[in-house]
């Protein structure tokens, strides 16, 4: 059970704590939100071909460390009351902590064809169904007037659609560029040699550390039909526990040292020198980061239980993380009142 502080604590910042059926993660505590609707939605739909060598390659981490990042506030966000600063992402300058205020926010990919067929998926690769193509453009329009320069996806496909939907709708209209810097002619070949064009993107970096945890020999399988040839208690305990492993395939111990090893090397150090960033992953790799980022005992992290297609608001400043919840529906606007920040740069977009 989450101790009654922490229950308290996500009350206060608008997160619903429920009961559900938990889609690819099974029972526990869901953060729900509100799934959106939209009439149109097949019409984004875009095809994201993958045609990339494997993203373990050493060229892959030397090349993303020294990845320049065009921040948001290069064009029509430039009115924005966030420092983007030209430092290198690995300082470490006491004074960035306590002058900037970044956004982070977390989003688990929408519903996925596996999702829909309840069939344990981990590292297969599977798109999203119409209702996943929703939950994104919806999940887009909460986030629509958040400031953004930076996207993290998982190698997965259903992520990075999942991340393409969400920007359609954000109000700087940028487009978003997935980064490839797996070798050398793979960075060279996707260089954009317009500075005019590039201050009008924002980058994607895919990283297979963010990927969903793998499930082994579970993979492919229907978890109903696995829980009556196992045993109920059985599956839950490959599903749920911490440090158990289901055969062959990552306990939620091993998949949290991978994804927040990544988080602390590589994502953080951006949000520290004021860049906002968007992570798209996975029920287990976000629940990993979710851990890391609200200080959770490895008893609460299993019971915690992540909507598809909801975003997650932090706040990082003065090197701590403080969470907000989900943004409120499209329409609403009650989220830009959590900071003063958020609040004047909410003004100015509409002062624009």
């Amino acid at each position: 059970m989450i101790r009654m502080s922490n229950v308290a604590f996500y009350q206060a910042t608008n997160v619903r704590l429920v009961h559900g059926n938990g889609g690819e993660s099974g029972g526990g505590r869901d953060f729900a939100g509100h799934r959106g609707c939209h009439s149109s939605c097949l019409r984004l739909m875009s095809k994201i071909i993958q045609n990339e060598e494997p993203f373990w390659r050493k060229e892959y981490w030397r090349t993303i460390k020294s990845q320049k990042v065009v921040s948001c506030a290069s064009n029509s966000c430039s009115s924005a009351p966030y420092p983007i600063l030209a430092s290198s992402p690995t300082e470490t300058n006491d004074s960035l902590k306590k002058e900037n205020e970044s956004v982070l926010i977390l989003i688990r990919h929408g519903e996925s064809m596996w999702n829909e067929k309840n069939l344990f998926t981990g590292c297969v690769d599977v798109p999203l169904t119409e209702r996943g193509v929703e939950e994104a453009i919806e999940a887009g329009k909460r986030i629509s007037k958040m400031p953004l320069d930076i996207v993290y996806t998982s190698a997965l496909v259903r992520s990075q659609m999942t991340a393409m939907l969400a920007l359609t709708e954000h109000h700087c209209m940028k487009v978003p560029i997935i980064i490839h810097n797996e070798n050398e002619q793979a960075e060279m070949w996707s260089q954009i040699h317009s500075e005019e064009t590039q201050n009008q993107t924002i980058p994607i970096i895919k990283a297979w550390q963010l990927n969903e945890r793998m499930y082994g020999d579970l993979q492919g399988f229907n978890k109903q039909k696995t829980a009556e040839q196992y045993g109920k208690d059985q599956v839950q305990k490959w599903r749920r526990s911490y440090d158990v492993r289901p055969p062959n395939g990552e306990s939620l111990e091993m998949c949290l040292k991978r994804a927040v090893t990544f988080f602390r090397e590589h994502i953080e150090p951006q949000l520290l020198i004021g860049k906002h960033v968007m992570v798209v992953a996975h029920a287990n790799s976000l629940r990993s980061m979710i851990m890391y980022l609200d200080k959770l005992t490895s008893q609460e992290v299993i019971d915690l239980e992540l909507s598809t297609g909801v975003p997650m608001l932090y706040i990082y400043k003065e090197g701590k993380f403080i969470r907000r919840g989900s943004p409120l529906g499209s329409t609403e606007v009650g989220v830009y009142a959590y900071t003063e920040s958020l609040a004047l740069y909410r003004q100015q977009l509409d002062e624009m």
